[in-house]
């Protein structure tokens, strides 16, 4: 029996110990949480030897279980979005970035560097969709194109962030982001053209699917899901080009696995691994040496060079995050309503 037990001993010595824990990840349920799963985590989990257990919710749900566990918290690695990755940050809930321990973020593009505290992950843009079956003689080559009055009726826009078609209206008026009230009468004058607020991802790709909204201020990774499902739906490339969105990345402070953590951040950028989520989600890498075939790299959304990412429409992820409470407000009270 002492041979025995001394045996057992010297097996679990040998096994390092890093590979008896598990690296705890903040993420969106469904698709996403599979996105990371099948790419980063498998990537992590083959170099380490340490398994990934998730943690998934809403964005602000899991915001706001963050702050209540602040210090300790849930997961080691949280993904958000760009803008509401400045309310963890503000509230002391990441640590500060050492980018010397991310090697394979040297390839990072700008518009992926939000802050000391969070990186951008896989980016998007918001775009207009549109069922070709349905809207047959109007092209979309402007934002100015929503505005048709033979649309009126037919538009949908996320109710939950309106701040796309707010930085759209504010751009075509002579404003931006931060001078948003230039395009306030321009916006109230899209409103007999809305048919529809979505509500999340699911009702969006409903309203588009049923053709009860033909014409959508529309995330470009859904819509390219539902173009693979065989719904006719084109997405146009706006001269003023699509809004950009990047999620975003992030390691949170009090997590007791930051080396594992950085580790899990530098698998995510490995050109592999950002070639597969590119792939997966027909999204964007943000890792400017990504190989994408050539067809995946011609989809709006889909950006395989420096210049492609700055001719998009780009707010400011901390002021996106001040101004969304000021924007959702009025927009309910002036649009919804």
């Amino acid at each position: 029996m002492k041979r025995f037990l001394l045996a057992l001993f010297a097996l679990a010595i040998a096994v390092p110990a890093q590979a008896q824990d598990k690296l705890v990840v903040s993420i969106w349920g469904g698709s996403w949480r599979d996105l990371v799963a099948d790419t980063v985590a498998k990537k992590f989990t083959q170099e380490t030897g340490v398994a990934v257990d998730f943690i998934t919710g809403g964005t602000i749900d899991r915001l706001n279980k963050a702050k209540l566990a602040k210090g300790n918290p849930e997961s080691d690695i949280t993904f958000t979005t760009s803008h509401v990755g400045w309310l963890y940050a503000d509230g002391g809930l990441f640590d500060k970035l050492d980018m010397s321990k991310i090697p394979n973020a040297k390839n990072l593009v700008d518009e992926a560097r939000f802050s000391p505290y969070h990186l951008g992950s896989w980016a998007y843009i918001y775009t207009i969709g549109y069922r070709t079956d349905l809207i047959k003689d109007i092209k979309f080559d402007s934002w100015n194109d929503l505005w048709n009055p033979e649309l009126k009726g037919k538009v949908a826009a996320p109710d939950f962030d309106p701040s796309h078609i707010i930085v759209v209206a504010a751009l075509l008026s002579g404003g931006d982001a931060e001078h948003w009230q230039k395009g306030e009468a321009k916006l109230k004058a899209l409103k007999p053209n809305f048919k529809a607020f979505y509500t999340d991802d699911a009702n969006s790709q409903q309203l588009l699917a049923s053709g009860e909204t033909p014409v959508q201020d529309v995330l470009s990774m859904n819509a390219h899901y539902m173009i693979g499902e065989g719904v006719p739906i084109t997405l146009a490339t706006p001269k003023e080009g699509g809004v950009l969105g990047v999620d975003s990345v992030a390691i949170m402070s009090g997590s007791k696995k930051t080396d594992l953590a950085y580790k899990f951040i530098n698998a995510l950028y490995d050109p592999d691994v950002q070639a597969a989520i590119a792939k997966q989600k027909k999204g964007s890498p943000v890792v400017l040496d990504a190989k994408l075939d050539p067809a995946l790299a011609k989809l709006p959304g889909v950006f395989s060079s420096a210049a492609q990412w700055k001719q998009q429409i780009i707010i400011d992820p901390k002021l996106r995050a001040e101004k969304l409470p000021e924007w959702r407000k009025w927009f309910a009270e002036n649009i919804m309503n």
